[in-house]
């Protein structure tokens, strides 16, 4: 019996190249396994596609719903942001997918994980310490850095698959690289390589409009948090995928969460990209705007700080380490409170407050406002900034004193 390889199936021109690639240089079964992260129509057409290219097995996973509950809310919950713009889309979607992918290796007995990251990117190294961390005993495979794999370009990679008797409607010319999930959907290439370019947003948008060409009227919106998680939208109880998918609708139609960004990779090169992620940008927004009245002032400094670290380590693919799950933990515990509920308008771009409740407020109206309540003492001030300021007086007067004998 030959060997089994599971390879990671998008259903696109790589992937689809690298079916009798596979076969002719390894001897190779090849199963293919397309996890579904919500790429919505991508998934057409594929298990005749597959097979055509020579794949034994196509295996479609649906893993939405673990992705939306399991990845994504806790990014949300960590407010985890990479360079102070992205929000992971493809980082914490990555982890999911290798999950998936380890399940199907072992269910079938396969020797080998196959990906179609190429070799200047990020994923090759989320995949591959995924599948470390998970399979140490599966081999890995990856093309792109293998001597063997001699296509270098879209034409090439068409021509092969012509010549192995692929006949597939992929066309040569160029188009944005683009990655989608539930989630966002990532564009790069075309005009995006110089950043000295604007982004034709005209040709580029899949998810929504730009600003200007969003309503003149807003929208107000009302989100619902149960200890940090997102259950419902304007009172309408939702399972996290279905909030995400409505709040991308509503996102998209008034021009939210549309960043341009040229990003570090983990490889050491800088890479230029326009991220949609409408749902994602309103779900990050609103569940601060709670946090503010909930959590106490070292807490919410604390988990800034974890949660900027959370997000370097998921962009680096570190998802299964025992950092990452000893800073999830840390965000859970500061979840136990965040329950209540946030009400914004969504016009042309912005997301603007309209009023935060939580029956865990930590506002209090006497102590914020200007008359003098009963747990506020206006003179309890003189002692607290005589000693809070203390080192900065010592400090000044040894100065003075220092400069008097230099006189």
């Amino acid at each position: 019996m030959k060997e089994k390889v599971i390879l990671a199936y998008s259903g696109g021109l790589d992937t689809t190249a690298i079916i009798p690639w596979l076969k002719e240089n390894f001897d190779y079964e090849v199963i293919c396994v397309c996890v579904d992260c919500g790429q919505g129509n991508e998934l057409d057409g594929l298990e005749e596609r597959a097979k055509l290219s020579g794949a034994t097995k196509l295996y479609i996973e649906d893993i939405v719903d673990d992705f939306c509950e399991n990845y994504i809310v806790p990014c949300v919950q960590a407010h985890a942001v990479y360079e102070n713009k992205y929000l992971l889309g493809t980082s914490m979607a990555r982890p999911a997918i290798v999950k998936r992918l380890v399940e199907i290796a072992r269910k079938e007995g396969a020797a080998a994980i196959c990906h179609g990251a190429t070799g200047k990117g990020n994923d090759q190294i989320r995949f591959e310490l995924g599948i470390k961390a998970l399979a140490p005993d599966l081999k890995i495979i990856a093309p792109w850095r293998n001597s063997l794999w001699k296509l270098d370009s879209r034409e090439s990679e068409i021509e092969y698959c012509h010549q192995h008797g692929i006949d597939l409607p992929f066309a040569a010319d160029s188009s944005y690289s683009r990655d989608r999930n539930i989630w966002h959907i990532s564009h790069e290439g075309l005009e995006l390589e110089d950043p000295a370019n604007e982004p034709n947003y005209e040709h580029l948008l899949v998810l929504g409009v730009t600003p200007e060409k969003a309503p003149d009227e807003g929208e107000y919106v009302t989100l619902s948090f149960e200890k940090g998680v997102p259950v419902a939208i304007n009172g309408e109880s939702m399972k996290v995928a279905d909030i995400i998918r409505k709040l991308n609708q509503i996102g998209g139609k008034h021009g939210i969460g549309i960043i341009d960004i040229v990003e570090n990779r983990v490889v050491g090169m800088k890479s230029r990209g326009v991220y949609e992620t409408p749902g994602g940008t309103i779900l990050y927004e609103a569940h601060q705007q709670l946090e503010e009245l909930i959590l106490d002032r070292d807490c919410y400094r604390t988990k800034a700080e974890m949660g900027a670290l959370l997000a370097q380590v998921i962009y680096e693919g570190k998802w299964f380490t025992p950092l990452c799950e000893a800073i999830r933990a840390f965000i859970t515990s500061t979840q136990e409170y965040v329950t209540g509920e946030v009400k914004f308008k969504l016009y042309k771009g912005n997301i603007i407050k309209a009023g935060t409740t939580s029956p865990y407020s930590l506002y209090n109206e006497s102590l914020a406002s200007f008359t003098t309540g009963d747990l506020y003492d206006h003179h309890d001030a003189d002692g607290f900034i005589n000693l809070f300021g203390l080192s900065t007086k010592v400090r000044a007067m040894k100065m003075l004193e220092v400069e008097k004998k230099g006189q």
